[in-house]
């Protein structure tokens, strides 16, 4: 089930970082602290999240952080986070698709991400869903293998 994501699933959400695997972090930003989980909620106004459950777990969150500058008007930042167990069934494809429905609904203009040149999965569901690379920064992500890899940077504008 998809849903937005409220205030009272702090401790839940906390619960799907905690339990995901290093594999599953991989291209993330971890760890993930309940004062992590506690600021990205503290700032529910300012996002379209949606987090989804399966047997009242949480095991998927994603995001949009709406840019509160004039100047960024419509503009947003997408994140998605999925537990490994739910990974290749079709979740992270169906969370982006709503996600990116809300925003439109939100008359929103573009949305960005970046994400790992490594994450080939990631990359390839961004463009199935009409993003597109609009560059590279070489050397940005500084993963767990002791390496440096390049994050590419997409975008979408919404029709």
């Amino acid at each position: 089930m998809l849903r937005f994501l409220i205030a009272d699933d702090k401790e839940r959400l906390f619960g799907m970082f905690s339990s995901m695997s290093e594999k599953a972090l991989e291209w993330s930003m971890a760890p993930y602290t309940m004062e992590g989980i506690e600021r990205w909620i503290s700032n529910l106004p300012t996002v379209i999240a949606l987090v989804a459950e399966y047997q009242d777990k949480i095991v998927g969150q994603a995001s949009i952080y709406k840019f509160p500058s004039p100047r960024r008007k419509g503009l947003g930042d997408m994140g998605i986070y999925l537990h490994q167990d739910f990974h290749n069934v079709g979740l992270g494809t169906a969370m982006t698709e709503r996600l990116l429905q809300l925003a439109k609904n939100e008359k929103m203009h573009r949305i960005e991400l970046t994400v790992v040149k490594d994450n080939k999965i990631a990359i390839r569901l961004y463009e199935k869903l009409g993003f597109q690379i609009e560059g590279v920064s070489k050397d940005a992500f500084y993963g767990q293998d002791g390496k440096y890899h390049d994050i590419v940077n997409m975008g979408l504008i919404l029709p």
